[in-house]
């Protein structure tokens, strides 16, 4: 029998994700998938695996959870609290988890999505290609108290306690945009005022997108008014009537008739989807060419994540400058003091 994990207690947000459906916009189906896919990437790195395993999505809480035969996990994304039989366990990291232990997951700490990774991916039944919930359309649910998740076979079992430093995007801060098919519709003062001004993502969002509040007056399009139903894609900023802008995230519909200032480029999208609300965002035009190079550049991060990896507890013979650290102070001959030098 195939080893499971057991979901004793759920946040309110915990699903199955991947890298999503592709393929399927014509049909009414968004790719939906990972909100933050550079966390896929992270936890594959750290497990050994291929990218496109499933993980558990945490959205801003974890639950508790106990495996059937020992595994290997990895976390990353929006740090948790997370502890393994009560010891306090590093986030952007591999761990052993042996059968029967509990695995305990707090409050995020930073961020917004944390995720929980298995050696081997989570086994649940594919649906049109993919094994991820996506919850606007219905295919799957949130995961509840009393599941049992199905592992696939861990091909490397011996590969853990290692660790990364991650690419910071858990704390808002400047998001690169290219113009949209709609950015004509808003005049140049509009589009300058947008990028001068600093939002706030709104305590209200989920993975069809999120809010951005701006400090001031919203933003508007006279010619907005008309705009016909268009195919949209994540990442994609529509304005709605009251002059918000709305950022769309992985399981966003696949048209939509506001009109769209801007659209961020994918490899800033995980720093909106992170954002924790009231963070400020920052949204800044750049041209084509340049959003082409910054994917380019993202790529090749990712590429290299396996070669970024260090071992959680460093071993000292792999300690070039060892000499070099005051390994012993304090020492004394063991006689107590006397207050004399005889």
């Amino acid at each position: 029998m195939s080893a499971e994990l057991i979901v004793h207690r759920a946040g309110p947000g915990v699903s199955v994700q991947d890298t999503g459906r592709p393929g399927f916009l014509g049909f009414g189906l968004s790719r939906g998938g990972a909100v933050d896919p550079l966390a896929l990437a992270e936890g594959a790195a750290l497990l050994g695996q291929p990218g496109d395993c499933a993980a558990l999505e945490l959205a801003g809480m974890g639950g508790e959870f106990e495996a059937t035969a020992d595994i290997r996990i990895a976390l990353t994304g929006a740090p948790m609290a997370a502890r393994l039989d009560g010891a306090r366990l590093a986030w952007n990291a591999s761990h052993d988890v042996p059968a029967g232990s509990r695995l305990s997951i707090g409050a995020v700490e930073a961020g917004y999505y944390g995720y929980l990774h298995v050696g081997g991916g989570i086994d649940t039944p594919e649906r049109l290609g993919a094994r991820g919930v996506h919850l606007a359309a219905g295919i799957g649910d949130v995961i509840a108290a009393g599941t049992r998740l199905p592992l696939g076979d861990d091909a490397r079992p011996e590969r853990t306690g290692l660790t990364f430093d991650p690419a910071p995007r858990f704390a808002g801060g400047e998001v690169r945009i290219v113009e949209s098919l709609q950015t004509d519709f808003f005049t140049n003062e509009e589009r300058a005022r947008f990028e001068a001004t600093t939002f706030h993502r709104d305590a209200r969002g989920n993975r069809m997108g999120v809010a951005a509040r701006p400090e001031g007056e919203g933003f508007h399009s006279t010619e907005g008014l008309s705009v016909l139903s268009e195919v949209i894609t994540p990442g994609d900023i529509q304005v709605t009537g009251d002059g918000t802008p709305f950022v769309l995230l992985a399981e966003c519909q696949t048209t939509g008739g506001y009109p769209r200032i801007g659209t961020v480029i994918p490899a800033d999208l995980p720093i909106v989807a992170q954002a924790p609300a009231g963070a400020a965002l920052r949204f800044r035009f750049v041209s084509l060419a340049a959003a082409v190079e910054a994917e380019g550049k993202a790529r090749a991060a990712r590429d290299a994540l396996p070669r970024s990896l260090r071992p959680l507890v460093r071993r000292p013979e792999d300690i070039p400058d060892l000499l070099a650290y005051q390994l012993i102070s304090g020492v004394t001959d063991g006689r107590p003091e006397t207050g004399d030098d005889t």
